[in-house]
């Protein structure tokens, strides 16, 4: 049965650094086999379908594919489409409410236990504020991520130990729902 995925790529295409070419990205999943593939920005999101049920398997074939391809190592995360409604589905934020720069989520490659975030005091953030979920973290942020002292704190190496993160505005992950349903 084919699959439809999607493909998050962390921190390329950012300040010149670990360029990866949409064009070039979309290339090499229909190298490995996948079909249905396009992309979403130009900010490392992917949509592709599959017979493969392993997303952790479906994550390190693209991981490797681009190590070779580009000569640097990025870390991938592969959702199916039916997590990331389901996703968009359990948003403890107003999400029709809030303009798409305001609310994020942020992909885990693993289980993130409530106890690594515990050191964080949300009352020393707020409005900012943060919500667990099924491998993934719901962070409203008003003023947006880039000014998120919040976000800061929830990307620290400490707070992410061991698990691969990476982070998508609201109009992204919507965008990629609908990819992923389309």
């Amino acid at each position: 049965m084919t699959t439809m995925y999607a493909a998050l790529l962390r921190g390329i295409n950012v300040g010149g650094a670990k360029k990866v070419p949409m064009a070039e990205l979309r290339t090499l999943l229909g190298e490995l086999g996948h079909g249905a593939v396009r992309t979403y920005l130009n900010s490392g999101n992917a949509v592709f379908s599959s017979e493969n049920d392993d997303t952790d398997a479906l994550a390190a074939g693209l991981e490797r594919a681009i190590a070779k391809r580009f000569g640097f190592e990025v870390a991938c995360i592969v959702r199916t489409g039916s997590y990331l409604k389901a996703v968009a589905d359990a948003c403890p934020f107003p999400a029709e409410e809030l303009e798409g720069k305001q609310l994020h989520a942020t992909f885990f490659s693993g289980p993130a236990e409530p106890e690594r975030f515990a050191g964080i005091d949300p009352k020393a953030f707020a409005p900012e504020e943060f919500r667990l979920g099924d491998q993934v973290l719901y962070l409203y942020a008003p003023d947006g991520l880039g000014r998120s002292k919040l976000a800061e704190a929830l990307n620290k190496p400490s707070v992410l130990k061991g698990i691969d993160a990476t982070s998508r505005n609201w109009n992204t992950v919507k965008a990629l729902v609908e990819m992923t349903h389309g």
